[in-house]
């Protein structure tokens, strides 16, 4: 596939075949997830949450190289074994730079396990199909970490348009509850109180 025929749908789409040929169960977040329960809005990355086994590494990564993906195994395998933030590996596709950041899970993430417990499969129609993704709770919890990390005002958007796009079907005890446990809640309240 040359740079000019792949754009981001495309892109998702190498990702989930090689998730599927190497049995990695994933879970996707950031704007694709947003699309599902907010208002679809453009991007040139990706972020995959996955459950790799070690077993599996070597497998993944060929995955991923047959797809213009070089992401070696050695550097998944030090990546899981350093105690280290919560930082992505990075799976640049060679011919058009579209990117995924693929996040690992981890013993004692409980946020993150919590999440990937609760992902749900939505259709996405063709081309893409079927996906998991964040729950809308999920994904506001962490577009208000990283609005706390970047100040990015396209994490706040996403935030009020899922809070405006599902307000009736929202579990906010579950959200609140996140929330106090990571110290967020001046910035919850305060993009609550916009949409009220």
């Amino acid at each position: 596939m040359n740079k000019k025929t792949l754009d981001i749908t495309s892109f998702l789409k190498l990702i989930l075949e090689a998730l599927k040929a190497s049995k990695v169960d994933y879970l996707i977040g950031g704007a694709i997830a947003e699309w599902a329960w907010g208002e679809p809005r453009a991007t040139q990355d990706l972020d995959v949450v996955i459950n790799l086994p070690i077993k599996t590494i070597g497998k993944f990564s060929k995955e991923l190289e047959k797809r213009d993906m070089l992401v070696p195994a050695d550097i998944i395998l030090d990546t899981l074994a350093e105690d280290r933030a919560d930082i992505p590996l990075n799976a640049i596709h060679m011919h058009s730079g579209l990117k995924a950041d693929i996040y690992l899970m981890r013993d004692g993430d409980t946020l993150r396990q919590s999440a990937f417990k609760r992902r749900v499969l939505v259709d996405y129609g063709p081309p893409i199909g079927k996906v998991f993704v964040h729950t809308p709770e999920d994904l506001i919890i962490y577009k208000l970490i990283y609005l706390g990390l970047s100040s990015q005002p396209k994490h706040a958007r996403d935030i009020s348009a899922i809070l405006k796009a599902n307000k009736d079907s929202l579990d906010l005890k579950y959200i609140e509850g996140w929330v106090a446990h990571l110290g967020l809640g001046a910035t919850w309240e305060e993009l609550k109180i916009n949409i009220e």
